[in-house]
């Protein structure tokens, strides 16, 4: 289903609660895949919660900041936070909070080269946050980085800058590992900018 479609059944469901059902079954399988990845068994009960408050907020979707997809990504993004302030009850600071609840432990099996993985997962883990927020948003969840930045709530140039630079990171730690050798020549391959 295309975003434009997404946009008006989004709409149409402020008068046509049915509607929203569209936008459900369109959006879940990356929402749920993007959960999954960060809170592990928890996925199906914030996705349930991701699509409640999406609901309840879907008079305030703005076309203008984005697409009905990015928007989405957004409720879940809150949803994710909140679900780790709860479990872990830490003051309320998203920063101080990503930091602390690193989602990296439950995906060494997300990594395709065996011999990079360890490497690689060091690389990624020693990134800020938001680095490593958008750098997965981008590769793992298929978003352009236009979309990965709202998302954050940061400004598409400064994505695409943390991007570059996250990037550059893990270009150079790999490469300063023997054993990771030539697959280490390009280990953002695939992720668009």
């Amino acid at each position: 289903m295309y975003d434009d479609d997404l946009a008006a059944r989004l709409a149409r469901s402020c008068h046509e609660p049915e509607a929203f059902a569209d936008v459900v079954r369109a959006l879940s399988p990356p929402l749920h895949a993007y959960l999954a990845r960060r809170a592990g068994a928890d996925a199906d009960d914030l996705l349930a919660e991701t699509w409640l408050r999406a609901y309840a907020a879907r008079r305030s979707y703005d076309a203008a900041r984005g697409s009905v997809r990015v928007w989405s990504f957004g409720v879940a993004r809150h949803v994710l936070l909140a679900h780790w302030r709860r479990v872990v009850d830490l003051p309320h600071d998203t920063a101080a909070h990503e930091e602390t609840s690193d989602p990296w432990p439950d995906v060494d099996d997300r990594l395709a080269a065996a011999a990079v993985a360890p490497a690689l997962r060091a690389a990624i883990a020693d990134l800020p946050a938001v680095e490593r927020e958008l750098l997965l948003l981008v590769a793992w969840d298929g978003l352009t980085p236009t979309e990965a930045a709202a998302v954050v709530g940061i400004p598409a140039p400064t994505a695409r800058t943390r991007l570059f630079r996250a990037r550059q990171r893990i270009r150079e730690r790999l490469e300063a590992q023997p054993q990771v050798g030539v697959v280490a020549s390009d280990p953002t391959r695939g992720v668009s900018s």
